[in-house]
C-alpha cells in the first residue's frame, strides 16, 4: 500500500496500525545502468533527514531484470554514496528486526528494471512487536496476524457492546489480547519504539502530543464500554494460560479477558452467540495425523452443542481436518503463517451445508 503524508502521518501510521509489518518511507527512485549511475545518483538523496554520520545501518537489496544483479555490489555502492552525502561511511551491521531493542537502521533498496528504489525502514522491529508478549506459548501467533484474523471474522470491536468473544485455543494470548485493545481503541504501538525516534528530524512533542491524543480516545472508548467485554480465553496446556495472563496484564487488558486452563470439550460459551475465533493446531504441531482430525471433530461436536448462531473464524493449514468440524466454511482467504500456507474458514455454526 502506498500512501502520503507528513510528520504526524507517518507517526500515527506506526502506532495505529494493527496489521501491518512495517513502514517504509521513500527516499528516491532514479535509473541506474552500471554502478557510477548507482553511487553518483544515490549520493544526491536527502540521507541527512534519516541518518547520522557513522550510524549503523543494515541494506536490504533485491536486484530484478537489471543490468546491476549482485546485490552485494550494489549495497557497497549505497554504502559509498551515504559516505559520500554524509562525509563519513555507515556502519554496516545486520538488523536484527524480531528484537525490542532498537539497533542498525533498515534502508531497502529495489532495483527493478534498471529503476532503483530506495526506501527508509520507519518502524524498527517488526509491528507484530507490540511489547506486551515477553512470554509465549508453542507456536505462537503473531499478533499483526490475530488482529487480522479478528477483523476477518466480522467480530465488530467498536459496537458500543461488543458481541462475545470465544478463544478454546488461546496459547499465549495473541487473539483475545488483541480484541481486547480493538474493543478499548488501544494504540498497538502505545508500548514500544520505533526507528523514526532516532532520525535527525524526530519532533519528540508532535510524536508526545499523538501519545496524548491516543489516550485520550481510550479513556473516551472505555467510558462507552462501562458494562465491560466479554472475551472468554482457554487452552488445556497451563503453561500457556500463565503466559496469556502475564501478556495481558502487560497490555492493560488483563480484567477485560477471562483466561481459563480447560480442553475445549469443556469450554462454557456465553448463552448470547458471539464469535468463536482461534488458531487451532495445525498438522505441522500434531505428530498424528488421526490426532487432529480428532480434535477438529471434537470442536465441530462443542460448537453445535453450545454455540448455535455463533460465527466462526479458524485458522487452519489442513482441509481434511477443517471439513472434519462439520460447519459449512468458507476457506476463500488464504495466507502465509511462518511460512506454513493457511486459510481463513469462516460460517456460522447450524448454517446447512
Amino acid at each position: 500500500m502506498n500512501l502520503s503524508g507528513n510528520h504526524a502521518a507517518l507517526y500515527r501510521a506506526n502506532l495505529h496500525l494493527r496489521t501491518a509489518s512495517r513502514v517504509l518511507v521513500r527516499l528516491g527512485e532514479f535509473h541506474a545502468e552500471n554502478f557510477e549511475q548507482l553511487q553518483s545518483r544515490a549520493s544526491l538523496l536527502a540521507w541527512e533527514k534519516f541518518l547520522t554520520p557513522g550510524c549503523a545501518v543494515d541494506l536490504r537489496v533485491t536486484c530484478h531484470k537489471s543490468r546491476l544483479y549482485h546485490s552485494g555490489a550494489v549495497a557497497e555502492r549505497i554504502v559509498n554514496a551515504i559516505g559520500d552525502r554524509l562525509r563519513q561511511p555507515p556502519n554496516v551491521q545486520k538488523a536484527d528486526e524480531e528484537s525490542d531493542e532498537q539497533g542498525a537502521q533498515l534502508v531497502v533498496v529495489r532495483l527493478m528494471h534498471d529503476v532503483c528504489t530506495i526506501s527508509i525502514d520507519s518502524s524498527g522491529a517488526l509491528l507484530h512487536r507490540r511489547g506486551y508478549r515477553l512470554a509465549t506459548a508453542k507456536a505462537p501467533l503473531r499478533e499483526t496476524l490475530a488482529a487480522g484474523l479478528l477483523l476477518a471474522s466480522g467480530w465488530d470491536a467498536q459496537a458500543d457492546a461488543p458481541p462475545p468473544l470465544l478463544d478454546p485455543f488461546c496459547g499465549s494470548g495473541a487473539i483475545p489480547i488483541e480484541a481486547a485493545l480493538m474493543a478499548r481503541q488501544i494504540a498497538p504501538g502505545r508500548r514500544r519504539r520505533f526507528a523514526f525516534m532516532d532520525w535527525p528530524d524526530f519532533d519528540a512533542t508532535l510524536w508526545q502530543s499523538l501519545l496524548d491524543e491516543a489516550d485520550e480516545h481510550v479513556q473516551q472508548r472505555s467510558a462507552q464500554l462501562a458494562d465491560g467485554l466479554i472475551i472468554q480465553a482457554s487452552d488445556r496446556d497451563a503453561g500457556a494460560i500463565a503466559s496469556a495472563q502475564a501478556n495481558a496484564a502487560r497490555a492493560g487488558v488483563a480484567s477485560d479477558i477471562e483466561f481459563t486452563c480447560r480442553a475445549v470439550s469443556a469450554i462454557e460459551p456465553p448463552s448470547t452467540p458471539g464469535y468463536l475465533v482461534a488458531n487451532p493446531p495445525y498438522g505441522q504441531r500434531i505428530r498424528n495425523g488421526s490426532d487432529l482430525r480428532n480434535l477438529y471433530a471434537q470442536l465441530g461436536k462443542v460448537l453445535r452443542s453450545r454455540c448455535p448462531g455463533w460465527q466462526v473464524a479458524i485458522l487452519g493449514s489442513d482441509q481434511v481436518a477443517l471439513g472434519q468440524i462439520g460447519l459449512r466454511l468458507d476457506t476463500e482467504l488464504a495466507l502465509v503463517n511462518g511460512g506454513i500456507h493457511v486459510v481463513v474458514a469462516r460460517g456460522v455454526v447450524g448454517a446447512a451445508r
